[in-house]
């Protein structure tokens, strides 16, 4: 866990890669469940039979569901102590280069691109996140992720 005191500490990183995640395991339970919060039950995540068949020769985690650990990879790793609360504000563009087979294990590289002050004394934080599946030379995403913390 990196740990910044200030905004203005955090800031001070722009341009820099800030952390790297711990690897997270991605589960057949979890697609399933994804499945269900989601409505998205295509075979190709949920009918491990079918998907053994399929192209990817087994079940696939949703794209979306790899991009809903952002918040996780960003909880883990990186610590603003002088803070009121932070908000996902959005992303300006994700990829799905490579897709993750159920068993994957992931991690995320989180880099810096760009600070601005917000109103209500906060800071708008732009990251570049790679996600990473162990074993695989290509990334799995790629997203521009925009992140509000208030002090």
């Amino acid at each position: 866990m990196k740990t910044f005191e200030t905004l203005a500490d955090l800031a001070a990183c722009v341009g820099q890669d800030v952390a790297i995640t711990e690897w997270v395991e991605i589960t057949q339970q979890q697609v399933n469940l994804f499945a269900d919060a989601t409505g998205d039950h295509q075979w190709i995540h949920v009918d491990v039979e079918q998907a053994q068949k399929g192209p990817f020769g087994g079940p696939i985690a949703h794209g979306f569901l790899t991009l809903s650990l952002l918040p996780q990879f960003f909880d883990k790793t990186i610590l603003v102590t002088q803070k009121r609360m932070g908000v996902n504000y959005g992303l300006n563009k994700v990829r799905f280069m490579s897709p993750v087979p159920v068993g994957s294990r992931l991690r995320g590289h989180l880099h810096l691109h760009s600070a601005t002050p917000i109103e209500g004394n906060g800071m708008q934080f732009q990251w570049n996140v790679t996600v990473q599946r162990e074993g695989s030379d290509k990334p799995v995403c790629a997203a521009e992720s925009l992140v509000r913390i208030y002090a």
